[in-house]
């Protein structure tokens, strides 16, 4: 296994989440969240990360800075080699 994605943490969440996820060796990878319907909310990270172990927060805003409505919502950790994703709750 060259990654691992973990549950964020609070979830649910109300305003911010951290999405934590370890990768084996320094790899191009793109972390997004999408919603229900499956549409990019936002853009987390994009770029060659290190090894080791990595944080983003989420601080429940889209791409424009606007914040997003509660609800469920997915993220999603993707490079060449490997992809996962998991559920979040924003809480209101």
């Amino acid at each position: 296994v060259s990654f691992e994605l973990e549950q964020n943490y609070p979830n649910p969440f109300n305003p911010t989440t951290a999405i934590v996820f370890t990768l084996n060796r320094p790899t191009d990878l793109n972390l997004v969240i999408y919603d229900l319907l499956g549409n990019q909310i936002r853009s987390l990270l994009s770029g060659k990360l290190s090894a080791g172990r990595h944080t983003a927060v989420w601080d429940g805003r889209d791409d424009s800075g606007r914040s997003v409505a509660a609800g469920v919502y997915f993220y999603r950790l993707v490079s060449s080699e490997f992809s996962a994703t998991r559920t979040m709750i924003l809480a209101k």
